[in-house]
């Protein structure tokens, strides 16, 4: 049976980060995605140009019409944009009771434009945290939802892991794709076994809707029954692969996006 994963994010018309490239990742893993949509973007390659933003009732009507009518094997959430929209988000999460929620705590785009208010910040880390089977912070991402400076190297990565599980993530993936060292390490903590993933650095501009991408590779293995490690592994391995591919795409002339059907016969 084909898993069903849904994406509660924001829409990136330029095809390589948000609902696009959950739905993309979904697909090249073997799943079939849905998408409620939380905020419009006009944004490119280079930037963001604009955010619209619906009402907080309307993500929550998407989201209860998905749940209504089709199985939900994961979700994935991504970026929220407002206090009103994640509130939203949490209260129907908690109506529906996912098996698997991963939540990717978008804040900040590749071109340094900010995408959630200040003040849903505080809204993600009590009300989304609580029922998160995953979270997926990059470093900056980490600092801004501990209120602290983001952690610097393996071992302050490890203790912010150990600090956001303690509001209430069952598990903290605590990327390190910012750390200056020439591996890609990422730091999972489940409240029992703290794992290092190694990964190389790969040299590539391409990088625009890395942590979308690998959030919703992570989403798309639990929701075909892969246990939590083998998901991140599996995710990570994924997106590794569409980052070496990356190059092979002509898109953009900024920050262009992962190769998320590099595994296809015909990629």
């Amino acid at each position: 049976m084909i898993s069903n994963v849904l994406s509660i994010a924001g829409s990136d018309p330029s095809g390589g980060a948000g609902i696009q490239a959950d739905l993309k990742t979904f697909a090249a893993l073997g799943c079939y995605g849905m998408a409620a949509i939380t905020a419009l973007t006009a944004q490119n390659t280079r930037g963001v140009q604009g955010v619209h933003v619906p009402p907080a009732d309307f993500v929550a009507q998407q989201i209860d019409a998905i749940f209504a009518d089709i199985r939900v094997d994961a979700v994935k959430i991504g970026m929220l944009a407002t206090a009103e929209i994640t509130n939203a988000v949490a209260a129907a999460l908690r109506r529906h009771r996912p098996r698997s929620i991963v939540l990717d705590p978008v804040m900040v785009a590749t071109s340094g434009d900010t995408l959630l208010a200040p003040e849903a910040i505080a809204a993600v880390r009590e009300c989304l945290l609580p029922i998160a089977t995953l979270v997926t912070p990059n470093l900056p991402e980490a600092g801004l939802l501990l209120g602290a400076p983001g952690p610097r190297d393996l071992a302050t990565m490890g203790e912010a892991a150990r600090a956001l599980r303690r509001l209430g993530a069952s598990a903290v993936l605590v990327k390190g794709g910012h750390l200056a060292s020439p591996s890609c390490d990422d730091l999972l903590w489940d409240g029992t076994t703290e794992r290092v993933l190694t990964g190389p650095r790969i040299a590539t501009r391409h990088t625009h809707g890395t942590g979308c991408t690998l959030s919703s590779a992570i989403a798309a293995r639990l929701a075909q029954g892969a246990n939590l490690a083998v998901a991140v592994a599996d995710a990570k391995a994924y997106l590794i692969g569409a980052l070496e591919a990356a190059d092979h795409l002509a898109v953009g002339q900024g920050h262009g996006p992962a190769h998320h059907g590099w595994n296809a016969k015909h990629a």
